[in-house]
């Protein structure tokens, strides 16, 4: 937690004034029980109408400085707190931004979204409440107590008990309802992670008619979430009664105290009730104190879990070999007895795969479900790290790259497409900020998405919803394919990424990457069809490299393609 107050530095400034006029603003707070006592003792028992003018101005006044004091303290406090969360959140974006494939795997999207939004929001909070509260109400606790000892020692002695009577329930409640909050943090996690999938899974649970058990589910995580806050709000509820009580108790005790007093000449009226003002005050700074305690412990608990997505180390180092082009082997990609393993996985994904692409060659991937062929492509990028062996690209081990030199070659269209929400023309810059009209007009004609994209009234600007969900499935996979070509790249990554095209959109697709030159394609696919013009094309089993070669040759040599082929091109008779 420390270590995230460096993200405080820059509003010194604003870390001092805040509690500074905060201390002005309860040292004139103090003030008023005495100015009270004044219009008792000589404005009313004097009949001195003037005195009594002169002293609620004077209140007036000190309750006006109070106020501008309040709103400087509240506008520097905020300042610096919603400064400090900007710079958390970016900085833990770009950490994030940082992690392999491996991390985000295995810290998983729920938490670092929670982690990025709800832990910094209470972080926020937390540093905006020290920064008010965390000297004043100590200050008006000590100063009132200090005020009261002053007006009469005897009357004051009251305070001894209440005080440390009141700290007791206060902090006892406290106490024991810090650890239920923690659950209710945790119960809370849950909703947001329920809700989550049931909001990107929507359609799934749909088609299989599954919205009757997601509710029942959240249900119940939402009861859960309820009987957890319940509790600790009837513990919580605890204490407002309890302190209100020991409170008026005492008043009672010193106004029958200094009634003694008063009579016996020692006391005045008007320092009864400024003593009873100052326990008043006493009673709401230690309600304060112990509701600024439970946020402190919650920022806390959330800047633990912030941290602690801070110290995970991304497993890809990255290398200093920039380059601008790969011009200088033929072989553009070559995988030695390259090995890979998931974290937490028992067995490789990838066993011992070899292989040399040239420069322009369009490799095709083919395998069973689960046979690795997401995996193999997406170590040339290095979103993963092999676990053994090495893969080159250009002659240059992938690991001696810096990690923008070698991406800044390399386009890949996921499995899963992605459009951001904006427009088309938008979603096109991804790919390259500084792409012009005939470099999306080039891209969009190669995928195949110029003819449905002019159909649109508003063409390349047509709005594009949160993932793209105004477009089929196929236009999607067709404007991600754009966004990978806008690019330009050197190695461009199919990743069966053209299966909800039809055969004619896919041949022609298939036909225009193959006329781009230079250009090195992998495309992984399902079908035959799609990769059985392909240079070379790589058979997956299990993990393992069953076959390699052109189309013919692999319906000649390799069982496991030939299965697949005939199983999509049965022969009749």
């Amino acid at each position: 937690m420390k270590k995230l107050l460096i993200h405080l530095k820059g509003y010194l400034k604003e870390c001092i004034i805040a509690p500074l006029f905060k201390l002005l603003e309860a040292l004139f707070e103090l003030f008023i029980p005495i100015v009270m006592a004044s219009v008792i003792d000589v404005g009313i028992a004097n009949g001195d109408r003037l005195h009594i003018y002169k002293m609620c101005g004077l209140m007036a006044l000190l309750g006006l400085i109070g106020l501008v004091c309040s709103l400087i303290a509240q506008y520097f406090s905020a300042k610096a707190s919603v400064g400090f969360a900007v710079r958390l959140r970016s900085a833990l974006m770009e950490h994030i931004q940082k992690f392999s494939f491996t991390e985000a795997d295995t810290v998983g999207t729920s938490t670092l979204i929670t982690r990025m939004t709800s832990d910094i929001n209470q972080l926020q909070t937390g540093v905006n409440m020290v920064l008010r509260l965390f000297l004043r109400s100590p200050f008006i606790v000590f100063g009132a107590m200090i005020a009261s000892f002053t007006i009469d020692v005897k009357s004051a002695s009251v305070f001894c008990v209440t005080i440390p009577l009141l700290s007791v329930v206060v902090f006892g409640v406290m106490y024991a309802t810090v650890p239920l909050y923690k659950k209710v943090q945790s119960s809370l996690d849950r909703i947001t992670l329920s809700t989550r999938e049931n909001l990107s899974g929507a359609r799934v649970i749909r088609a299989f008619s599954n919205e009757e058990s997601e509710v029942k589910n959240f249900i119940e995580d939402n009861s859960t979430l309820k009987k957890a806050q319940l509790h600790a709000s009837r513990i919580s509820a605890i204490m407002n009664p309890v302190t209100y009580s020991i409170v008026n108790i005492s008043a009672v005790v010193l106004i029958y105290v200094g009634a003694f007093r008063v009579d016996a000449g020692v006391l005045t009226q008007g320092e009864v009730v400024a003593l009873i003002n100052y326990m008043s005050q006493i009673l709401v700074e230690l309600v304060k104190l112990a509701n600024l305690i439970v946020t402190i412990t919650k920022a806390v608990a959330c800047g633990n879990r912030v941290q602690s997505v801070f110290e995970i180390d991304s497993s890809m180092q990255n290398g200093s070999k920039i380059v601008d082009t790969l011009n200088h082997c033929e072989t553009i990609v070559s995988f030695k007895d390259v090995s890979f393993k998931y974290a937490g996985a028992g067995a490789n994904s990838l066993t011992n795969i070899s292989f040399n692409v040239k420069k322009g060659e369009t490799i095709g991937i083919i395998g069973s479900t689960g046979s690795g062929k997401s995996t193999l492509v997406n170590l040339i990028p290095r979103f993963y790290d092999a676990s053994s062996g090495s893969i080159c690209i250009d002659g240059l081990d992938v690991k001696d790259y810096s990690l923008e030199s070698l991406r800044s070659k390399i386009s890949v269209v996921m499995q899963k497409t992605s459009l951001f929400k904006g427009t088309i023309y938008s979603n096109m810059l991804v790919g390259n900020q500084n792409a012009t009209s005939e470099d999306i007009q080039w891209a969009l004609d190669v995928s195949q998405s110029a003819e449905f994209v002019a159909s649109k009234s508003e063409g390349i600007n047509t709005v594009v919803s949160q993932n793209g969900k105004n477009f089929s499935g196929g236009q999607r996979q067709r404007l991600t394919i754009a966004r990978a070509l806008v690019k330009r790249p050197e190695i461009l990554i199919l990743d069966d990424s053209s299966s909800a095209l039809d055969y004619a959109t896919d041949l022609k697709l298939r036909t225009e990457l193959k006329s781009i030159p230079n250009m090195t394609v992998f495309i992984v696919s399902q079908r035959t069809s799609s990769i059985q013009s392909a240079d070379k094309i790589i058979v997956l089993d299990d993990g393992q490299m069953v076959g390699i070669g052109s189309h013919d040759e692999l319906v000649q040599n390799c069982d496991v393609y030939k299965e697949i082929y005939n199983s999509q091109f049965q022969k009749k008779g």
